[in-house]
């Protein structure tokens, strides 16, 4: 059974037990989970330092387009992209 679709109006959130942190050793973001880690760019680091629950997609990427200065329409698509594999991956809810 696949995870729902995401769209501009999903509200992600971290999954249960999954937290962003920044790795002491390198210096850079990572998300960890229970046995796991995956180390973040500097894009999917201020992607999902505003996935609360509270943020839908479409806000987080008009944020995103202000701050990157490109089109919220092509941050809105790469951002469901990555959001879609870390909910299949169980790093992140909708």
């Amino acid at each position: 059974m696949s995870a729902p679709a995401l769209t501009g109006a999903s509200r992600p959130r971290l999954a249960r037990g999954v937290k962003r942190d920044i790795d002491k050793a390198r210096g850079t973001p990572i998300l960890q989970a229970p046995e796991r880690v995956l180390v973040l760019d500097e894009v999917a680091d201020a992607i999902l330092q505003r996935c609360d629950g509270a943020a839908s997609v479409a806000e987080i990427a008009l944020d995103l387009a202000a701050i990157y200065h490109a089109p919220r329409e092509t941050i809105e698509a790469d951002m469901l992209e990555l959001l879609e594999d870390l909910l299949e991956k169980g790093y992140v809810q909708a």
